[in-house]
């Protein structure tokens, strides 16, 4: 019997070329304004910008075609099902891997950070984490005018020089090394004039093609996801906002010897253009400048995991957007070397109960505490498929023994409990979650993709995260004002001694349970447990643990510096 002919459904023709329209049109009008002196240059942003519009409605346009003419008629839960999934799936990120490369701007940071939502199907982050977000600078006569309407037109008499070539070009902004009359070497960071109305006409555009295929596809409950872009992107244009961030960051780590955070010099600083301290160094993941600088890959990612696991776990003010090309490694300081931390644009403050809950699943997650995992599994929403954190936070099954690994039969479970899940399962649990564990996951994934690069051990970020959800959850919130006052501040600081001594205890009770659970004859779990003895013995020895005593007696002083 012949193949009963493909018939595209009515509403998903419809839906396609009425909504995409509507987006485009919305998107022109929002955006029109003849009045302007500059409103030719508009007038040719706007086309510029139905044009990538059109490339944006075909690409999805063609993704919905494949999707539902290769899947028509297989069963859901079949293999070929599944298989056939996953090749439309790499189809569609290819499509959509040229449509970002062929848009540029927005678009390329809309594939990073689709790329970075650790829960979408592989084919996905895997492909479009190629996207690299770098363009041809601008001539210097469009940064100087963006300059002097923003620092006045005699901003030139401020500097001893500025260099016209810039250090860096991104979609939003380029980077122009200077230096300042006292000496004082600055980069300067100016945004691109017409940015703004880009940003606006590109994430309207998304978020209606995101409300079409929701349309089309009740199922696939992904329109959070150009809602959070666009959140993201919109706060990345505020320089102001960039350099409250970047201070507030610099006081959560004013103790910390290693990390490095600019300056911010404010009366050379708007919304348009921001001036901070210059640092020289090379990305996080340049293996060959740490072996020439001769800096062991694994003390550098053991300090990047602290650095944002006490973010996380202890603050719950997290940077956004960790990746190699925002995290720099300068020879010199202790250890060697030292981190310097750039873009604070994107900041996620975390609820502090949140916090408080995810350094107890984490506690949970480290020691295979499946009742207590699945228990806070349905305070953050995840419902049935809180089975399924440990896999996405630590690779290993609910049922598993061991938070060092899995054995060969586990893994055989684990892969069958996978294929179970389908495509509409992802986007329900990304729905249901709350946003702030959304923005852990993506920052998560960064992080692991970075230290993966430096080809070192997973096992050093399992033992950081477990080290500071253990303090992050006996910590106290001080306010850092509050603090810096004599006398006021004794009554927290005998708190935080005393609840910072009891997490250490707890800390070294947890260690010791990982390593007897890696304590068994197999090459692989040997090899854990050597590596487990060293990080116990060699990076938290006797004399450490003095340190560490020490420091929980005189928190006072570490915590709370009187003024």
């Amino acid at each position: 019997m012949p193949p009963k002919p493909f018939n595209f459904p009515a509403k998903r023709t419809t839906a396609i070329f009425l909504l995409t329209t509507t987006a485009a049109s919305s998107a022109f009008t929002a955006n029109s304004d003849d009045s302007s002196p500059h409103a030719a240059d508009k007038f040719r942003a706007q086309i510029h910008g139905i044009v990538r519009t059109a490339r944006a409605v075909s690409a999805v346009a063609s993704t919905v075609v494949d999707y539902e003419f290769s899947l028509r008629g297989l069963p859901k839960h079949s293999d070929q099902y599944r298989k056939t999934s996953s090749q439309v799936h790499l189809r569609s990120a290819e499509r959509f891997l040229k449509l970002c490369e062929a848009n540029k701007g927005f678009y390329v940071k809309a594939g990073q950070f689709i790329a970075s939502q650790k829960v979408l199907p592989t084919e996905y982050s895997s492909t479009l984490s190629s996207l690299q977000d770098q363009v041809a600078p601008l001539p210097f006569k469009v940064i100087e005018k963006v300059l002097k309407d923003n620092l006045g037109p005699d901003f030139s008499k401020k500097f001893l020089s500025i260099d016209e070539r810039p250090i860096g070009a991104a979609s939003i902004a380029q980077v122009h090394h200077a230096v300042l009359k006292s000496g004082q070497e600055v980069a300067i960071k100016v945004q691109y004039p017409w940015i703004e109305q880009q940003m606006h006409f590109d994430t309207r555009t998304m978020y209606f093609l995101s409300k079409t295929i929701a349309w089309i596809y009740p199922q696939y409950r992904f329109e959070w996801l150009p809602l959070t872009f666009a959140k993201t992107v919109s706060s990345e244009l505020d320089f102001v906002q960039e350099g409250r961030n970047s201070e507030r960051a610099a006081e959560n780590f004013r103790n910390n010897k290693i990390v490095r955070i600019p300056h911010i010099f404010w009366e050379m600083t708007t919304r348009q253009v921001l001036t901070m301290q210059y640092y020289t160094g090379h990305k996080i993941d340049d293996l060959d400048f740490l072996s020439e600088i001769g800096v062991n890959p694994e003390k550098v990612a053991k300090s990047l995991m602290e650095l944002f696991a006490e973010m996380i776990f202890v603050h719950g003010y997290i940077h956004g957007d960790p990746h190699p090309g925002n995290i720099l490694v300068s020879p010199g300081g202790r250890n060697g070397f030292s981190l310097v931390l750039l873009d604070h644009a994107v900041y996620r403050e975390l609820d502090e109960e949140f916090r408080k809950d995810f350094c107890q699943l984490w506690e949970a997650l480290a020691l295979k505490d499946s009742k207590k995992t699945m228990w806070l599994g349905e305070r953050f929403g995840a419902g049935k498929y809180s089975r399924y954190l440990p896999i996405i936070f630590t690779g290993t099954t609910i049922e598993s023994k061991y938070s060092s690994g899995m054995s060969i039969k586990e893994k055989e479970i684990m892969k069958q409990e996978l294929k179970s899940l389908m495509f509409e399962d992802l986007s329900l649990f990304m729905e249901s979650m709350p946003p702030d564990f959304i923005a852990i996951l993506r920052v998560d994934a960064l992080l692991r993709s970075t230290i993966r690069k430096m080809d070192v051990s997973r096992l050093i970020r399992l033992l950081t995260y477990t080290k500071y959800a253990v303090y992050g959850h006996f910590h106290p919130k001080l306010d850092s004002e509050l603090c810096k006052r004599p006398k006021t501040n004794f009554y927290f600081a005998v708190k935080a001694a005393f609840l910072s001594f009891i997490s250490t205890l707890k800390y070294f009770h947890i260690l010791i349970k990982i390593l007897i659970g890696a304590n068994n004859s197999t090459p692989w779990q040997q090899k854990v447990k050597n590596l487990l003895h060293n990080y116990l013995y060699r990076k938290i020895g006797s004399s450490d643990l003095w340190s560490i005593l020490v420091h929980s007696v005189f928190l006072l002083f570490c915590i709370c510096p009187a003024t």
